[in-house]
């Protein structure tokens, strides 16, 4: 169901976020998000460049994480394609400090030791969030796969008590991990 229908209004501002998920022929994942802003005005760069007309973009940006099926980061790619300031994508080389950690408990803490502040970009670095997500949606029935020909740890699964659907009283625990789950039988 969408929104209730909105007062009189203008647009000014669009961001768009998307991001993909592939499966590589050599078993990594490539997971890539792409970050537009646009106006609906005339407007210039801040730094004195060329005039940008009604839909060029403000911010134009990517990134590609490359992972295993841990979510461990093999690789990383950053790029600046428009930004409100010249030296902005001079920045793009220090993501590649993501490369070794694992997407999942600590991810943004971890983030933010690495490229947080000065040392990234604000833009590139919201984009890391949905990113995380998307590894995990895009690799989940393979890390399922993957993971069942190893010992069972025991250990609660990540999911529970992650969200609402997932409280560990909840049918969904019920359903996928009966053994986690807290409710009336």
């Amino acid at each position: 169901m969408p929104l209730p229908t909105a007062q009189a209004r203008t647009l000014k501002h669009t961001r768009t976020v998307e991001c993909k998920g592939y499966e590589r022929e050599d078993g990594l994942w490539d997971i890539e998000g792409h970050l537009v802003d646009t106006k609906t005005y005339v407007h210039s760069r801040r730094d004195g460049g060329r005039e940008r007309k009604p839909g060029d973009p403000v911010h134009d940006m990517w990134l590609r994480l490359t992972i295993d099926l841990d979510l461990k980061i093999h690789d990383v790619e950053a790029v600046t394609d428009s930004s409100p300031y010249e030296g902005c994508g001079g920045i793009t080389p220090n993501f590649k400090r993501l490369i070794g950690l694992t997407i999942g408990a600590g991810w943004r803490k971890a983030i933010s030791e690495r490229v947080g502040g000065i040392e990234g970009c604000t833009h590139l670095v919201e984009l890391l969030g949905p990113l995380g997500t998307t590894a995990f949606q895009a690799t989940g029935r393979a890390r399922e796969a993957h993971n069942a020909s190893k010992p069972a740890t025991g250990k609660k699964p990540y999911q529970i008590n992650s969200c609402h659907t997932y409280r560990d009283d909840s049918p969904a625990v019920l359903e996928r991990w009966p053994e986690f789950y807290t409710g009336k039988r």
